[in-house]
């Protein structure tokens, strides 16, 4: 069995744990039964956990019951960088082997379901966990929009993102989401609609800036060289400029260029938002 996902960029500023875009990098998986375990791995993340412990590896055998399989993955998606690798990398094995529902299974591993929800369907979702598990829905998404993603080669894990946010916030943060979230939903769906500053944030990223100290002035570089928006990109180290097909040049050449003046080492991807989601055969 073969499955394919995509990356994620979770967040998109203000939409904190429940929103999501599926973006044009992919992770691959391939499981076959075989008669005693085999992993082998290629691209971002090859040969660093080719074992029984691989994520994927661990998500068959959650399916199969049984570690009788030989698997295969291919990956184009940058790891520990806020892109939903592991999410994608879940939602692609547990696919592969054959789970009735990989959202559930992915979401559980990740905690929350908007990465999962969005590498599933693909496009722009908005997710939640309960009681019940994720409840996701598919939002509608403007043609024009693409993603200038710069990738430093520094990794930020999740975790230590996480650790930075405060127990509590203020009321007005609160209510600056609420609109912004709003506004925001409005101008992917309708690049007409698109305000600026739906994309700025209260919640995550003011205190998760002190673990980038190059992440403030990226986030204005993408502006100023044209880009409609910029934002973490899930919990980093990953910056993220909204573009179009008019600006996304200029946009990679400024982050481009802001990389190299700053001497951090990266990558600058233009990619396209992902409309397809899982893939399998």
């Amino acid at each position: 069995m073969f499955a394919r996902a995509p990356a994620t960029s979770a967040n998109l500023g203000p939409g904190f744990d429940a929103l999501a875009v599926a973006l044009s990098l992919y992770v691959e998986v391939s499981l076959e039964v075989a008669d005693e375990f085999a992993i082998s791995s290629e691209g971002c993340g090859a040969g660093l956990f080719d074992d029984e412990n691989h994520l994927a590896a661990r998500v068959a055998r959650s399916v199969l019951g049984h570690s009788n399989f030989a698997l295969h993955v291919n990956s184009s998606i940058p790891l520990a960088r806020g892109l939903g690798s592991s999410a994608a990398l879940a939602v692609a094995a547990a696919a592969a082997a054959g789970a009735a529902d990989p959202l559930a299974i992915a979401a559980d591993l990740d905690g929350h379901g908007e990465n999962a929800a969005a590498s599933l369907y693909g496009g722009l979702v908005v997710a939640s966990m309960g009681d019940d598990g994720v409840v996701a829905r598919k939002l509608p998404l403007d043609e024009i929009w693409r993603f200038v993603v710069v990738v430093p080669d520094e990794e930020l894990a999740t975790s230590e993102a996480r650790r930075a946010l405060p127990d509590r916030v203020a009321f007005s943060d609160a209510v600056h989401n609420l609109s912004a979230l709003g506004l925001l939903i409005a101008g992917l769906g309708d690049h007409r609609q698109f305000v600026a500053s739906s994309m700025d944030d209260a919640l995550h990223q003011p205190y998760r800036a002190a673990l980038l100290d190059f992440s403030i002035d990226l986030l204005k570089e993408l502006r100023d060289a044209g880009a409609s928006g910029s934002c973490w990109s899930g919990a980093g180290s990953s910056m993220l400029g909204l573009v179009t097909g008019e600006t996304a040049a200029a946009v990679a050449l400024g982050a481009k260029e802001f990389l190299h003046a700053r001497s951090i080492p990266g990558e600058v991807y233009t990619l396209d938002a992902d409309r397809v989601g899982l893939v399998t055969h």
